[in-house]
């Protein structure tokens, strides 16, 4: 089985977060995608608890859509991957924007990332970057997309366009952001 492991911050899950899903699941790329949040481990500033990011993406949980957050306190994605693979025979793809090229050689453990399979999805504004890395990748169109969690947690009332409903709800109900 294709598994899709998409690793971030979810802070909040937005409507971009949801098209890469599903165009990812819908062009049978990968079978199920396993969503997993982390905890903060960059410079990115979260705004809301783990379990409050894990409950914002479960609203969106399917037979193909898994949320485990039981990876969410490895530091780094090849960790993830790592744990992934011992568990499991499934083939992994791991799933980054076009934007995380531009650092993706800083990465740890860059040998053993490169030794999955890859998918960049096409960010506007952000062309693949050390395109020698990727020469392997699947690389997905989604150049219209240009929504980011940081964007929306920077100025939530602006940007509310960007966040399903149900997501609006939960962080209404819970006085989020």
């Amino acid at each position: 089985m294709k598994i899709g492991v998409y690793v971030g911050s979810f802070d909040p899950v937005h409507k971009g977060h949801l098209r890469i899903i599903n165009q990812l699941l819908n062009k049978k790329v990968v079978d199920k995608i396993l969503v997993i949040p982390t905890l903060n481990y960059w410079d990115k500033q979260i705004k809301t608890s783990l379990k409050d990011r894990v409950e914002m993406l479960k609203l969106y949980k399917t037979k193909k859509i898994i949320v485990n957050d039981k990876y969410s306190q490895c530091q780094y994605t090849y960790e993830i991957l790592r744990a992934l693979k011992k568990e499991s025979k499934d083939n992994f793809y791991l799933i980054i924007g076009s934007d995380s090229t531009t650092d993706f050689h800083k990465w740890k453990e860059l040998d053993e990332l490169l030794q999955n399979h890859i998918i960049i999805v096409k960010r506007k504004g952000y062309e693949i970057k050390n395109k020698e890395l990727f020469k392997d990748a699947i690389i997905i169109e989604n150049k219209d997309m240009n929504i980011s969690s940081t964007m929306i947690r920077n100025n939530l009332k602006a940007n509310l366009k960007y966040l399903d409903q149900k997501v609006i709800d939960y962080i209404l109900k819970h006085n989020l952001y």
